[in-house]
């Protein structure tokens, strides 16, 4: 039997030398954030070479591609750093919309 294991997500990507260490995160049930929304915690640890990082990405890539291509998700085209996100004048600025914040990288400072 194989077993499995459910991720709601990557919590953090770590490069030390030649490891990559990639934290897969599930909502916790029963902690809560300051917000009460539920607090994302450490469910595994995948370790890869950097080789085999690399080639576990290009197969994801793929993946993501033909669920693309299914219509099953959409992609939105990247922002170039010349395109800062719209910011309202103070005298028409409410509170922020969701999708209007810009999204924060899935990454660790590694990557930044």
């Amino acid at each position: 039997m194989i077993t499995e294991l459910y991720s709601d997500g990557v919590g953090e990507v770590t490069v030390g030398g030649s490891i990559v260490r990639v934290d897969l995160v599930s909502l916790s049930p029963t902690e809560r954030d300051e917000n009460n929304n539920p607090k994302s915690v450490l469910r595994q640890r995948l370790i890869f070479s950097v080789e085999g990082f690399a080639n576990s990405v290009d197969v994801m890539q793929k993946a993501l591609q033909g669920l693309a291509d299914a219509g099953v998700v959409r992609r939105n085209p990247p922002r170039t750093p010349a395109e800062p996100p719209h910011l309202a004048s103070s005298a028409d600025r409410g509170p922020p919309a969701p999708s209007s914040l810009p999204r924060t990288p899935n990454v660790s400072s590694n990557f930044r």
